[in-house]
């Protein structure tokens, strides 16, 4: 069975974990302190994806779906 991620993958991860633990990892726009686990890897993993390491493509997030539908046809009571 074939690696999901590549061992330079992996290892931007760890390098990530560790800025993370040792309070230097930051975000990329607003430049704040990365203090969640998550975070930390999700950083690690897409910079291993822009230099073109074996990395399976990001997941869909959930807030990027599209958002209800409108009430058409119905009138608010005032």
């Amino acid at each position: 069975m074939a690696r999901k991620y590549s061992k330079k993958a992996s290892a931007k991860v760890g390098r990530a974990m560790k800025k993370r633990k040792s309070g230097t990892l930051k975000s990329g726009r607003s430049g704040k302190k990365v203090k969640s686990r998550k975070q930390a890897i999700a950083i690690g993993l897409s910079e291993a994806r822009r230099e073109g390491k074996k990395v399976p493509p990001p997941k869909k997030s959930a807030n990027k779906r599209k958002t209800a539908k409108k009430k058409s046809g119905r009138k608010s009571k005032r």
